[in-house]
């Protein structure tokens, strides 16, 4: 056998593979590996053969001798990994399958091989919620807001989501998805007059003309109609108290708690632009898409009027619902999106506040810019 030119070894070698003959297989394709060169030696066909004879350790050096040759080989990378799984070497086989599936991403999972690869997906996400499980019992309980978020980040269970407005972008502002409500001395006042303007709500409601809430995303008719399935929609409705910044007389007379409440926000005043405050309904079984706000220069507040089961706000990749009396303040600049899941609609106080980090003579600057953009007509 050993006589024979190698490239006879080796096609005998396949072929002897092909017809499920490990053992003359391996003999044939390991003849050939001593006078082939490296690059011509079909080392995933004798990895195979030396795996099914059971001859785990030299089935792996004829993988490595693969992987050196080509690093980025799927078929390859997948059964290394699932040889040092079987050697309980975890982090070293979650490496290989990672570098696999990656590459598989571009370049597709190779015939047959599906199978490693799910198996292969299933392991690296049993292995991450061990590893989650480790670093628990090695840090301490009690961890701060940042560090939280950097486990999370390590761990694969938050991304680093960053803001994207729409038309204004204003640098150096910390990237938080979600504020911490004790950072706001004045939402208590807010949160003192939630039962008032509960009651304010509960009248308005309880015989609701048709025209009470109104679309929440609607088109002007000197403009293109926006992208957005719910354009139109009362499933995401609407009911002003200021809109475009001026207050809505009408909703306002109706509602002095919630007037009053809002004015102790530090709300944008910006004429033709802000503030806009409102109720914001989401009926059962709306979803609105992911989208990002116009500026980062704001917060969007939201304090609970009615709650609902199953209804969720995220923000980047942190998820978060609408819990009675603990309102949401978030950067609408980052990608976020709404659902509700359950069988009842939830109604939120929505309105926006200036950044705090924002200084006082960078919101006079914004306010006339933003004043100057919407008072542009485009004459020369």
């Amino acid at each position: 056998m050993t006589t024979a030119p190698p490239e006879n070894l080796i096609s005998e070698g396949l072929a002897a593979l092909r017809a499920r003959n490990p053992a003359r297989a391996a003999d044939l394709l390991r003849a050939a590996s001593g006078s082939m060169t490296p690059e011509r030696m079909p080392w995933p066909a004798l990895a195979q053969a030396e795996l099914a004879l059971g001859n785990h350790a030299a089935a792996e050096v004829a993988l490595d001798r693969q992987l050196a040759l080509a690093p980025r080989d799927v078929g390859a990378l997948l059964a290394k990994g699932q040889l040092r799984q079987r050697v309980r070497d975890d982090r070293a086989a979650v490496s290989f399958y990672t570098t696999a599936l990656a590459q598989a991403g571009v370049s597709g999972i190779p015939r047959g091989m599906e199978g490693m690869a799910a198996a292969a997906q299933a392991f690296i996400g049993q292995m991450q919620g061990a590893f989650q499980q480790h670093l628990d019992a090695v840090l301490e309980v009690g961890l701060s807001p940042a560090m939280e978020e950097a486990l999370g980040l390590l761990n694969g269970t938050r991304e680093i989501d960053l803001q994207r407005p729409s038309l204004f972008y204003y640098p150096g502002l910390p990237q938080r998805r979600f504020y911490d409500t004790s950072e706001f001395d004045w939402i208590d006042a807010v949160l003192d007059l939630v039962p008032e303007m509960q009651a304010e709500f509960t009248a308005i409601t309880a015989d609701e003309a048709p025209d009470t809430f109104a679309p929440y995303v609607t088109s002007t008719p000197d403009r293109p109609a926006p992208n957005n399935p719910l354009l139109g929609d009362p499933s995401w409705g609407a009911f002003y108290f200021w809109r475009d910044g001026a207050p809505v007389a009408a909703n306002a007379a109706r509602c002095p708690a919630t007037m009053a409440a809002l004015a102790h926000a530090p709300m944008p005043m910006i004429p033709g632009r802000a503030p806009n405050a409102l109720w914001s309904r989401l009926r059962p079984g709306t979803h609105i898409a992911p989208h990002t706000g116009m500026l980062n220069t704001r917060l969007i507040c939201h304090v609970p009027i009615r709650t609902a089961p199953s209804c969720t706000l995220r923000v980047g990749s942190e998820t978060r619902t609408w819990e009675p009396g603990v309102p949401l303040i978030f950067d609408d600049s980052m990608e976020h999106e709404a659902r509700n899941a359950g069988p009842e609609t939830r109604t939120v106080l929505l309105f926006e506040i200036w950044r705090p980090e924002v200084p006082e003579e960078d919101r006079t600057a914004i306010t006339r810019l933003l004043e100057g953009i919407a008072g542009y007509d485009g004459a020369a």
